[in-house]
């Protein structure tokens, strides 16, 4: 409970000029060295352009093959000036969604539940008010948000509780139960009719995480556990209940609490991530999110028609990705396709892609929330630019 007990110390109001001089030292110190055979050097720039552009540190990993290299930029505490690791720790947040997909899709072939079955045949009677309807929503309209349920975290009162610089700091250990979460959603009306569009809502996933613990009897991060973690030996990798901190090794957290990148920064390193449920709730680290989804996307961890349901995608909004069940087909300005999930929380921005035949993945982190181009790290790996 070390971790809660220097919550204030921590917690503390970090100066810009502070920041300033912490990343102006960090720039000034090379990246973790990569092997010889290099290759990664247009991957390295933008890694350090991100820091240049403010993010205090950023770590990351490639896998390809039976080869890898990673490297790190800034630093991964503003007080100390200690770098980031490669092993670093960090909150995955909405990667979590990808876990939580595949979890159902293995319930389904084995019989369990199906992608059509509706919300309110293992939710009964949970989502309802103000247009909401569990009866006409289905489990595949969960995971590739097309629900049309509103996203309890764009609710104007959960982001006065918990997002603002005064919410934070107040709550930021509150242990809410999932139903309180799903008021907040309930509290607003539906984006759409059920299937008649997409919007990305993390109502959706902590709806998915709650049918998981019904059918199977069990806390849906233990079903993870289970399934996922520890099949694949994903030693960094956890689904947290009530643990603030993170695990070691991990560097330091910041956020600016707020819709901008100038102002006051935040140590937000000690939180409760329950908040974010089956949406984000999940630990783990670049070499275990590349080891994932290299699995997810060979095949280890899902049936061929699983995988292909999983693959199945449909318009995001955006005309460089399409949206499946809970993972994303992006293509880059190259013509390659990845395909992965990005991820932000507060104090960290993280992504985690790979080649459709799995072998060729990186994953990333920023230990700040607001600036910095994590996109264009990924084109540099796959794209070279």
């Amino acid at each position: 409970m070390t971790g809660v007990r220097d919550m204030n110390r921590r917690a503390r109001t970090i100066l810009t000029a502070a920041t300033a001089v912490a990343l102006s030292a960090a720039l000034a110190g090379p990246a973790v060295a990569a092997p010889p055979t290099g290759g990664h050097e247009a991957t390295r720039q933008a890694v350090r352009a991100a820091v240049a552009d403010g993010v205090p540190g950023v770590t990351v990993r490639v896998q390809r093959g039976h080869g890898a290299w990673a490297a790190t930029a800034g630093v991964g505490d503003l007080e100390t000036g200690k770098p980031r690791s490669t092993r670093d720790h960090y909150r995955v947040a909405s990667i979590s969604k990808t876990f939580v997909a595949t979890v159902v899709l293995q319930l389904e072939a084995e019989g369990r539940l199906s992608l059509d079955d509706t919300v309110e045949k293992w939710l009964p009677g949970v989502v309802r008010g103000h247009g909401h309807d569990g009866r006409e929503i289905t489990l595949r309209q969960l995971l590739n948000h097309t629900s049309g349920v509103f996203d309890y975290l764009a609710d104007p009162g959960f982001q006065r509780t918990y997002m603002t610089a005064d919410g934070f700091m107040k709550h930021r250990f509150d242990e809410a139960d999932p139903a309180e979460l799903l008021a907040f959603a309930l509290a607003n009306e539906p984006y759409f009719a059920p299937g008649s569009s997409f919007r990305y809502s993390n109502t959706n996933y902590l709806l998915a995480a709650r049918v998981i613990e019904k059918a199977t009897g069990n806390g849906y991060g233990e079903e993870i556990d289970r399934r996922i973690i520890a099949p694949l030996h994903l030693t960094s990798t956890s689904v947290p209940t009530t643990r603030v901190t993170l695990p070691r090794p991990s560097s330091r957290a910041y956020s600016k609490l707020a819709e901008t990148d100038t102002g006051p920064t935040y140590d937000v390193t000690e939180l409760n991530a329950r908040l974010a449920y089956g949406s984000g709730q999940m630990v783990s680290s670049s070499a275990d999110l590349n080891r994932f989804y290299s699995a997810l996307l060979r095949g280890r961890l899902l049936p061929p028609e699983q995988l292909k349901k999983m693959k199945t995608t449909v318009p995001s909004g955006r005309e460089t990705s399409r949206y499946g069940l809970g993972l994303v087909d992006r293509k880059l300005s190259c013509g390659v396709h990845v395909w992965g999930h990005d991820g932000g929380i507060s104090g960290s921005n993280s992504d985690a892609v790979t080649t459709e035949d799995g072998r060729h993945t990186l994953a990333v982190n920023f230990n700040g929330d607001w600036s910095g181009s994590i996109r264009a790290i990924v084109e540099a790996e796959f794209c070279g630019t």
